[in-house]
């Protein structure tokens, strides 16, 4: 058992790789979000159609989506040291390219290694918070972690518009860029994959308990066992339907709503997914914590995508406005979907401890994919009623070319509740070591 200046030390180096890695995340939620602030600006500089603007905030999600499966598979082979760092850097350079770019090709290439690069730093901050930190607080770190990456979708959100009165999308772009290549650094510096890197014993054995047994096999058979497991997948599918179709709605389409239909401000508009955004940081900190204290992980879930379904369906048929009504529903969508951050924990404690990070990775896949999806099937479903209005060189669209892309959104949610009927559960225990 360490001494206590041992275990002091400990937490000064365990919480310093986790602060690295938990601003580069929030870099990460900040890179997802930031189009629907600038949406406006986007569609004027490349002269978009509503389901092309989709397509080219979209190019994150493809990315990210694609390599959920490789980003797990680094975790737990490289580790989060060599992944998230070397995932910094190519984000940093994409962003830069992306404020940079003079034509739509450019700003999708620049768009697309974004995503690239951030789509290893979730996996790899859930993975390094495995051997980091007790089992018994997973679910509550899980919940801090969301909780401390929505920070960065609520900067931008209200504070990207604010700082937009005074630089242009480009230079924000470009200096969100050079902070993600500062963290990459960083993350090679400091960051260690496990604590015995570090020169400590692991966490299980800080407990008095017999560490978990390493992987013999290869990874590729790791990841077949896992892709295998139905027992996995149900969270995909929640994360498809409740998280995918909330980012795609607070990332893109949540602000040009207010502005559209309301003849809101940026800056006022922004506000609403504020709300969201904010509901969703904090439901999924209270969350994690929740299950982990009632010792349950299904009902949180499905609990959560009801309250989604619910949701959507009063943004679609209540007479709402903007005020307090729209404040409520915009922040009951993000308080509703915050349950999706238990299906990392349910997800790992049916996988050996030593695929984690693939099991993490596959839930995460669902997310990104619904978000993907979404983003320009909204867009395109907007388009199907649009009457050809225009402003500044931008499409304006009217409520009832917004429902369409609200409908399709309720209908991923009940994707999702209907998934939640096929979770086992875990009572907040690894099954596969019983």
């Amino acid at each position: 058992m360490p001494t206590p200046a041992e275990y002091q030390r400990f937490n000064r180096v365990r919480w310093t790789i986790y602060a690295i890695l938990v601003i580069s995340y929030m870099m990460a939620f900040f890179h997802r979000m930031a189009p629907g602030v600038v949406a406006a600006d986007l569609m004027q500089a490349f002269q978009t159609s509503g389901a092309a603007l989709g397509s080219l905030a979209a190019m994150y999600y493809y990315v990210y989506t694609a390599m959920q499966i490789p980003a797990g598979v680094l975790a737990d082979t490289l580790g989060p040291r060599v992944s998230a760092g070397a995932g910094s850097v190519v984000a940093g350079v994409g962003s830069i390219l992306f404020g940079m770019a003079d034509d739509f090709a450019a700003a999708s290439v620049g768009r697309l290694l974004v995503g690239l690069g951030v789509s290893v730093v979730f996996v790899g901050l859930m993975r390094s918070n495995t051997v980091w930190f007790s089992e018994r607080r997973y679910g509550l770190v899980s919940g801090l972690t969301l909780f401390l990456g929505n920070l960065g979708s609520i900067l931008a959100a209200g504070p990207l518009a604010a700082l937009l009165g005074f630089y242009s999308w480009r230079a924000v772009f470009v200096a969100a860029g050079l902070i993600s290549l500062v963290l990459g650094v960083l993350t090679f510096w400091k960051v260690r994959s496990r604590p015995e890197a570090a020169g400590f014993p692991s966490v299980r054995a800080m407990e008095g308990q017999a560490d978990h047994a390493e992987s013999k096999r290869h990874w590729w058979h790791d990841m077949t066992a896992v892709l295998g497991n139905t027992r996995v997948w149900p969270g995909f599918f929640i994360n498809l339907g409740i998280t995918g179709s909330l980012l795609a709605f607070a990332g893109l389409w949540g602000v040009p709503l207010m502005r559209d239909v309301h003849g809101l401000t940026r800056g006022e508009a922004s506000l609403y997914t504020t709300a969201t955004l904010v509901g969703f940081a904090l439901a999924a900190f209270f969350m994690g914590g929740f299950s982990d204290r009632i010792g349950r992980r299904k009902p949180v879930i499905l609990g959560a995508g009801l309250l989604s379904c619910a949701s959507w369906l009063a943004l679609l048929v209540l007479p709402w406005q903007p005020g307090w009504s729209g404040f409520a529903l915009y922040a009951a969508l993000g308080l509703s979907a915050g349950g999706f951050v238990v299906t990392y924990a349910a997800a790992k404690e049916w996988a050996p401890p030593a695929s984690a990070g693939m099991a993490i990775a596959l839930v995460n896949t669902g997310l990104f994919l619904g978000a993907a999806i979404m983003q320009p099937l909204f867009g395109w479903a907007m388009d199907l009623t649009w009457n050809g209005a225009m402003l500044d060189g931008a499409r304006v669209y009217a409520m009832a070319d917004y429902r369409n892309g609200l409908l399709a959104s309720l209908g991923f949610t009940l994707l999702a509740v209907f998934g939640s009927l096929f979770l086992r559960e875990t009572h907040c225990r690894n099954q596969t070591l019983l």
